[in-house]
């Protein structure tokens, strides 16, 4: 016997690499040293740092891949991917650097994974860090058929004197909170689960919505990096900053704040997308479950001061991103983080 008929094939894996080369490179930034391919991959720090700080994140997309698989939809998963690293690290106020992926499937079907790739590359390119390498695994009996999963880890670089940990905000802050694409990547676990309950096809287009489910819930994740980037290069103060993932704004809003701050939300501030309504009307969801499990239509939130409040909105909106005063910090007992609504 042989690997290929244990069910692992070596040339096809080869072949792969060969096919994405092209995509990968077009990713590279200057400080990238040597190609695709070595056992590991060789970034240069950039110039002009005096104490830098390297800041890293790691993330899936979850059951989103279900969807894309069931449904042969996989060049938008790899943008999720790269946008749930980038935009963690972006919280910190660190540029990133570069990416690496993992790609675990039972049978390598080439076609389906250079989607992926595709995504991965455009991902990066949104963010402005380079495809510094990766790894694609064939493991037939942990994966079945047409299954495939994949992780994303990403680095990036601030200086330590500018870097956001929650001790620059202030009572009386003012939370900007910047507009999602809709569901991002969390919460599928309990959207397939309504799908399934009420019998609903992907392609079916809700009166609420305008368009297919396929269409609304395979939308990918927002990169919020460059126009964040560009913002505090241009002089924005930004004193914290929060990516909404699962937890909603409850619970990660809260990461970064001082001990003995929370926020006060004003949920009437923004509008909620009406992809969000559909859940909640149609799988009979509660609103704390809501709100615990979903963006809710807030992607990002960016802390500024006061005087700075209506500077960051003009910003965000010339860059066509929805933005709005959705709270400010204030007081709590002195050992919580906490967010009121």
């Amino acid at each position: 016997m042989d690997y290929r008929e244990a069910g692992v094939d070596i040339e096809a894996g080869l072949s792969f690499v060969q096919t994405i080369r092209q995509e990968v490179e077009s990713t590279y930034r200057r400080e990238v040293l040597g190609g695709l391919g070595g056992f590991g991959g060789y970034f240069q720090l950039p110039t002009g740092y005096t104490d830098p700080i390297l800041v890293s994140a790691t993330d899936g997309v979850g059951t989103k891949l279900k969807i894309a698989q069931k449904l042969h939809r996989h060049d938008t998963i790899g943008i999720d991917l790269v946008a749930m690293c980038v935009n963690d690290i972006l919280t910190s106020g660190a540029e990133p650097l570069f990416f690496l992926d993992y790609l675990a499937t039972g049978k390598l079907k080439e076609v389906e994974l250079v989607e992926v790739v595709k995504g991965i590359v455009e991902g990066c390119k949104l963010s402005g860090c380079s495809l510094l390498g990766g790894e694609t695994a064939e493991m037939p009996g942990f994966y079945t058929l047409g299954e495939y999963d994949v992780a994303g880890f990403a680095v990036g670089i601030v200086e330590k004197s500018k870097l956001l940990d929650g001790s620059q905000v202030k009572i009386g802050d003012i939370a900007i909170g910047l507009a999602s694409n809709g569901v991002h990547s969390n919460g599928f676990s309990l959207v397939r689960k309504i799908v399934a309950t009420q019998g609903l096809d992907w392609s079916a287009v809700p009166e609420l919505l305008g368009q297919s489910l396929e269409e609304t819930l395979l939308t990918p994740t927002k990169i919020y990096v460059k126009p964040v980037l560009e913002a505090i290069n241009s002089g924005l103060e930004i004193r914290a900053m929060a990516h909404i993932t699962g937890g909603g704004l409850s619970e990660n809003l809260p990461r970064c704040l001082n001990l003995g701050q929370s926020v006060e939300i004003y949920p009437q501030s923004w509008e909620v997308p009406p992809i969000f309504k559909w859940i909640q009307e149609t799988g009979a969801v509660g609103n704390e479950t809501m709100s615990q499990t979903f963006n809710m239509g807030i992607g990002f939130v960016v802390v500024v001061p006061p005087k700075q409040e209506k500077t960051a909105l003009k910003w965000f909106h010339s860059q066509d991103i929805a933005a709005y005063n959705i709270g400010k910090v204030v007081g709590c007992v002195a050992h919580h983080r906490a967010i009121a609504g």
